[in-house]
């Protein structure tokens, strides 16, 4: 179907790629994992000819064609919602222009012209394109008043979805998809998982969002040493077999027959795992025939994250009466939200309008006022806030060290030696800790606010979207500390594994009140009547 033959791909003095060769078959669905900087976007591009490699080539199968989720969000601002869908398919769109612009120029001359492209239209279901296109919009959210409005005029988030629409019209042979998870809300993610787990031809998928790997991957294509190996099985069986093996390399001396039993032990319960699961599709039934010994141990490095509290809190942590907020423009983000938080609840806050819970956040860390209602903490509590934007903090040309000092109680505290523990913790280690906290990426920015959340040693944490800019191997080191947290934690993620592993409590913020359910995020999200309840409370205003 789709073939790369000895790719090679070099800037300068560093070699992105050497020597890979990998074909990708109809039916299957490919994760593309890696450390940041090991190229993932790069390869998407190559394959889509947006990048030319160093040497080698791609080559797609004759007659197939291949569509791309674009990254541009104002290429198509000319055109309208339901036009730049259907121009997704461009062979398709280019005879229905053709045609268009035949017939606004009709002649005896082009009747026949004309005739033949409408054939070659109907044989491409090309009169169908524009109620199939607005099928998919409608899927997406994006309701029938939209569908003929310009692009440049969408609200950005909504933007996302039209361009994702626009990759999946018309069935491609190869679907080509770069974070599609970005900005969409769970039920749109839903909705997409569903749509791909059961796609029947190729996809290749960039993700950071795990359980989205894990519902429609078949297999992961890992880029490692400059190479790329494919490996049956989804996300987290590619996970826990390269720790498993891991492990095993670092007990060379171990038996044989242990490292066998122990191996088939492992295949067994996760295969049983999967089985078990709701969206699992025929072509997981692979998983009985993994040989986790062909997974090679992973370069990659995970950051020690480890919540520590300087002293238990008490029974009291945080009472919420009658709590409201609203936007200048006077849109209601929530209102008359009551919250009682318990020693040892792990919340998830969500709402529809992202700003609500930012808002949520802002008021409850004395950073706004809210427009009604009033908060308290207890007077054991200690509390830490990741926020979503986190710009704020890193304004002056400083390096790590003296950054992270800003947060210190104590002299010893102030101490380098310290100071770099907790930075050598989040993979700043050597001269990475004097590095000017203005020149860092988004991830680094986050992982340093994960060295002063760990330094502060509070018992209760606050995250707005803690996930934003990590990469995976930050994000399951994170996920991992969160569940082993023994204080309390508000957090708001669109991250569907975050969700469902670290809560144990919902709450969701609306503008005609709040729900409040000692439930998991799956069991909150698939309950019948609170879909119901919560449509009413959101029912008006969007």
């Amino acid at each position: 179907m789709l073939s790369v033959s000895n790719l090679s791909v070099q800037f300068g003095k560093r070699v992105l790629f050497d020597e890979v060769n990998v074909t990708f078959t109809e039916g299957n669905c490919y994760g593309v994992i890696g450390a940041n900087g090991a190229g993932k976007s790069t390869f998407l591009k190559i394959l889509s000819g947006q990048v030319e490699p160093t040497s080698g080539r791609v080559s797609l199968e004759p007659g197939k064609r291949m569509s791309i989720l674009e990254q541009n969000h104002n290429a198509y601002d000319e055109a309208t919602v339901l036009e730049a869908v259907v121009m997704g398919n461009k062979p398709l769109f280019a005879i229905k222009t053709e045609i268009d612009a035949l017939y606004a120029d009709y002649s005896d001359e082009n009747a026949d012209k004309i005739g033949e492209l409408q054939v070659q239209f109907e044989e491409m279901n090309g009169w169908n394109a524009d109620s199939d296109a607005a099928a998919l919009l409608s899927n997406l959210g994006i309701s029938e008043d939209l569908h003929f409005t310009t692009m440049a005029d969408m609200d950005s988030k909504l933007k996302v979805r039209v361009l994702l629409a626009q990759a999946l019209f018309g069935n491609p042979d190869v679907l080509i998809m770069d974070e599609p998870t970005n900005d969409l809300d769970y039920e749109t993610i839903s909705w997409l998982e569903n749509f791909l787990a059961d796609y029947e031809n190729t996809v290749i998928v960039v993700s950071h969002d795990r359980h989205f790997l894990d519902t429609v991957c078949t297999h992961i294509a890992d880029i490692d040493f400059g190479k790329m190996n494919l490996y049956s099985g989804n996300y987290t069986f590619w996970y826990e077999s390269s720790q498993l093996a891991a492990r095993q390399r670092a007990q060379q001396n171990r038996k044989a027959e242990e490292k066998a039993k122990e191996l088939q032990e492992f295949i067994a319960r996760f295969s049983a795992n999967v089985a078990k699961s709701k969206q699992a599709t025929s072509r997981k039934k692979m998983l009985s025939k993994l040989k986790v010994e062909d997974i090679k141990p992973s370069s990659r490095r995970y950051p020690a994250i480890i919540f520590e509290r300087e002293r238990e809190a008490g029974d009291q942590i945080l009472n919420v009466e009658g709590l409201s907020a609203t936007t200048e423009d006077g849109d209601v983000l929530f209102q008359n939200v009551n919250l009682n938080l318990a020693k040892g609840d792990k919340v998830a806050v969500i709402s529809k309008d992202s700003r609500a819970t930012t808002a949520f956040y802002d008021i409850i860390n004395g950073q706004r006022k809210a427009d009604q209602g009033e908060f308290q903490w207890g007077v054991t509590t200690t509390q830490s806030y990741l926020p979503a934007d986190n710009s704020g903090f890193f304004t002056e040309p400083i390096s790590l060290v003296d950054w992270l000092r800003q947060w210190a109680k104590t002299e010893e505290e102030r101490e380098e030696v310290y100071i770099r523990g907790f930075l050598g913790k989040m993979l700043f280690s050597g001269e990475e800790a004097l590095k000017k906290c203005t020149v860092l990426s988004g991830g680094e920015k986050v992982r340093c606010m994960l060295s002063r959340m760990m330094m502060m040693r509070a018992n209760v944490l606050m995250l707005d979207e803690p996930t934003n800019h990590l990469d995976l191997e930050s994000i399951t080191a994170f996920n991992n500390s969160l569940k082993n947290f023994k204080g309390t934690v508000l957090f708001t993620t669109h991250d569907h594994e975050f969700a469902q592993t670290v809560a144990n409590r919902i709450v969701e913020l609306t503008p005609k009140g709040n729900i409040d359910r000692y439930l998991s995020f799956e069991e909150y999200m698939s309950d019948k009547v609170l879909k119901e309840q919560r449509e009413k409370m959101y029912a008006g205003s969007f």
